[in-house]
Parts: structure tokens; C-alpha cells; sequence
């Protein structure tokens, strides 16, 4: 708390006014508003003379009130009265400033690290994809591939078949010709052979 000479402000004010009765305060905790200054006094009304300032955002302790004024408790110990209005129950912006901006470092930080892990999981699901692409094509080749074994096979298949169609009907066509030579050579034979002279058996006498 900065401190003025007693006797100037004495001659500026021109002497002091009458003291009020001083209540307590429930919340002792309180910080100085966010003005460039607050300046403090002496006692708990205008007449009594301004002895210093209290810097904007300074924490302070709330010990009793007066009318307008409260009585509080610097962070040097000093125990000056400031008019009420000017102190608030939550933290100026001064002191609310270096928290938020720490959790502003923070939660940056934070986001910096998920956007990390995202890119990290899209580079490896895009990696997945790739792979994936790549075996699809893969495996269309190879079907495409095995497509033509098949119809290659089912050609020859049908090469084979026709091939041994054609052995069945040359193989019954040969029985059918030897089955034919034999019929026809038994039944020249059955022609022939009636019309052959017949040789006669002589007969012994005994005389």
C-alpha cells in the first residue's frame, strides 16, 4: 500500500468526521476492483483523511464494515478503511488472468496432444485402407486368374470328352465290322459246306 503524508491530506480534507458504528464481516475474503487505484482512509466515512492506495486486483482481508466503507487487511499487514464498492467477493480479472491463461496453455496443450492422436489413428486407418485396397486387388487378380484356370480346365474337359466319344464310337464300330466278319465267314461256311461231296466208307467182305 502506497502512503501519503498525513499532514497534507489533513489540510486537503480539513479534519475528520464523525466515527460510525463498525459491523462484522462474514467473508473475510475480498479483492480490490480492477481500478488503476483504490485509495484507503483512515476511518469509515469521507471526512476522515485518504493515507494511501491499494493496488487493482490486490487480494484482501475483510475485517469489519462501517456505513459505505469496509475495514480490511492488506498483504503487508496495514488495516485501512476502503468504501465497500470498490471490493469485490471473487477475484478480479488481474488476478483471474495468469489462472486462465495457464488453463488455456492447458487445455491447448491438450487439444494439441488429441489432435496428435487423431492424426496418428487417420494415418493408420488411411495405412489400413491402403493395405486393405491393396488385397482386394489382390485377391480380384487372383479370382480373375483362377476365372481362367476354370475355363481353360472346362475346355479341356470337353476336349477330353469329345475325344473319348469319339474312341466309343470307333471302339463299337470295330466290334460291330469283327462281329460282322465273323457271322459273315460262319455263314459262308454253313453254305458251303453242304454242297461238298461226301466221300463213302467202303465195306469189308469176308469170303
Amino acid at each position: 500500500m502506497k502512503q501519503f503524508n498525513p499532514l497534507i491530506m489533513g489540510l486537503v480534507l480539513g479534519g475528520l468526521s464523525l466515527s460510525v458504528q463498525a459491523q462484522e464481516v462474514q467473508d473475510p475474503t475480498h479483492w480490490v476492483t480492477d481500478d488503476l487505484s483504490t485509495f484507503v482512509r483512515s476511518g469509515p466515512t469521507d471526512g476522515y483523511r485518504i493515507i494511501g492506495t491499494l493496488t487493482a486486483g490486490e487480494p484482501v482481508r475483510a475485517l469489519e464494515s462501517s456505513g459505505n466503507y469496509t475495514r480490511v487487511e492488506d498483504a503487508d499487514g496495514d488495516r485501512v478503511w476502503v468504501l465497500t464498492s470498490e471490493l469485490q467477493a471473487s477475484p478480479s480479472d488481474r488476478v483471474q488472468l495468469p489462472a486462465l491463461e495457464r488453463r488455456v496453455a492447458a487445455l491447448s496443450e491438450e487439444l494439441d496432444g488429441i489432435n496428435g492422436q487423431w492424426e496418428q489413428r487417420v494415418a493408420g486407418m488411411t495405412e489400413t485402407l491402403a493395405v486393405r485396397e491393396a488385397r482386394i486387388a489382390e485377391l480380384e487378380s487372383r479370382n480373375h486368374e483362377l476365372d481362367g484356370q476354370v475355363t481353360e480346365a472346362q475346355r479341356r474337359v470337353r476336349e477330353l470328352q469329345a475325344r473319348l466319344d469319339t474312341q466309343e464310337e470307333d471302339l463299337l464300330l470295330r466290334y460291330f465290322l469283327y462281329g460282322g466278319g465273323v457271322a459273315g465267314a460262319g455263314l459262308l461256311v454253313g453254305l458251303i459246306v453242304p454242297h461238298l461231296p461226301r466221300r463213302r466208307k467202303k465195306r469189308d467182305r469176308w469170303f
